[in-house]
């Protein structure tokens, strides 16, 4: 079980940080574009991209840090299993809670030639050709799919982490009772 715990969680770790900044760099724009164009589809979307980008930024950071920590080999407070089983669970929590809550907001799965109940695409679109570019349809169901898999990323590795605890808490327990 070492070997997972070596192996597997840094790696991880290192996917949830991609992840995140993918997701960061795409709720950037989103928001950059929707502010320079002054065309926010409600003010529940417009929150929830702000969001979104919040978790991006929370998941970058504090994921970057704790790979560079584990890659350093520094015994670091923040880079303990404790600290990471409580930074995993406020990151799914963070990101399951907004990942459906886009997908409530969206309203459907499939992009047709409107923003999935939001608005007509025309209005994001300055000219005939912007609009055969991809729609914002796509880009806001790529920011939804994108939170959905830091969610799973995220508690895939939560879980990873607390059965390693578990079974190396029993191995401890097993190697005492044999000392004895």
């Amino acid at each position: 079980m070492p070997y997972i715990k070596a192996h597997c969680h840094p790696f991880l770790f290192a996917l949830i940080t991609v992840c995140a900044m993918a997701e960061l760099g795409l709720t950037a724009f989103l928001i950059n574009d929707s502010n320079e164009k002054h065309n926010w589809p409600n003010q529940r979307y417009q929150s929830l991209v702000i969001l979104m980008e919040f978790n991006a930024v929370w998941t970058t950071v504090f994921g970057a840090a704790y790979m560079l920590w584990v890659v350093d080999g520094a015994v670091h407070v923040l880079a303990g299993i404790a600290s990471s089983v409580v930074w995993l669970g406020m990151t799914c929590v963070l990101w399951g809670t907004a990942a459906g809550v886009m997908h409530q907001t969206r309203i459907g799965g499939a992009c047709t030639a409107t923003l999935s109940g939001f608005v007509d695409e025309s209005l994001y679109c300055d000219s005939p050709q912007e609009l055969s570019s991809v729609p914002r349809c796509r880009e806001t169901l790529t920011v939804e799919i994108l939170s959905w898999v830091e969610f799973g990323l995220c508690l895939l590795t939560l879980i990873g982490t607390c059965l390693w605890v578990r079974t190396n808490r029993r191995n401890h327990v097993s190697d005492s009772r044999r000392l004895v």
